[in-house]
């Protein structure tokens, strides 16, 4: 198992498309519920024990071998907003792009041939880090620090936020990303044996509010 794999899958500069993307921290800047670092932690916070947690867990059982397509219905029944889906597909075919030229794999070519548009983002993820050699809780850190990364990076462009203070809210947030990730790998190792159901189901409201208010906006600076 290569620890440097993890750092090549999970550097913000892996071509994923994830810069694109702000995990629903634009909708909530203009709603006024991120302001600055203090309110960044806290929609980072509720994020991360959410989606999060979501993601990780799918993530994890995508490296543990739970069926793809079983794995890619569970999170699109997890995610009621369309726009939502959307975004997670798109990001998912970006990164199959990516994946499929970094670590060459017969999984990824063959989730490719089934979801043309995109397989959700977490199943792509999980089966990238598979292909990577590394394990599923590493697949879950990686999704962990990708749900409040993103937003944390994109609230620095939105409002000028010193990326200093930035850091700091991700820094803050490291003990309970471990518990979040300990949690999916977990959730996804009952999946193995329980089937999909066991994964958690853990939902935002709010994230799916925004999303489907920022999809309809003529102007934006992110995709989702």
């Amino acid at each position: 198992m290569s620890r440097a794999a993890l750092l090549v899958l999970a550097d913000g500069r892996f071509p994923a498309g994830g810069h694109a993307h702000s995990g629903g921290a634009e909708a909530a800047v203009k709603a006024g519920r991120i302001t600055g670092a203090a309110s960044l932690e806290d929609f980072c916070r509720g994020r991360l024990h959410t989606a999060g947690r979501v993601s990780a867990a799918l993530a994890a059982a995508a490296v543990l071998g739970v069926d793809p397509v079983e794995l890619d219905a569970a999170a699109d029944a997890r995610t009621p907003s369309p726009a939502l889906r959307t975004a997670a597909r798109k990001l998912g075919r970006q990164l199959t792009r990516a994946a499929r030229a970094t670590w060459p794999s017969g999984e990824l070519d063959a989730l490719a041939r089934e979801f043309p548009k995109g397989a959700h983002q977490p199943v792509v993820l999980g089966l990238t880090a598979r292909a990577a050699g590394l394990g599923p809780m590493d697949a879950a850190y990686c999704a962990a620090y990708e749900s409040v990364s993103g937003p944390a990076s994109a609230t620095v462009r939105l409002l000028s936020l010193d990326p200093f203070e930035a850091t700091g809210v991700l820094a803050r947030l490291a003990p309970e990303l471990d518990r979040v990730a300990d949690r999916a790998a977990e959730d996804a190792r009952r999946a193995v044996d329980e089937g999909v159901d066991a994964l958690p189901a853990a939902s935002a409201p709010l994230l799916e509010i925004g999303a489907e208010a920022h999809a309809a906006w003529s102007v934006r600076l992110f995709a989702s």
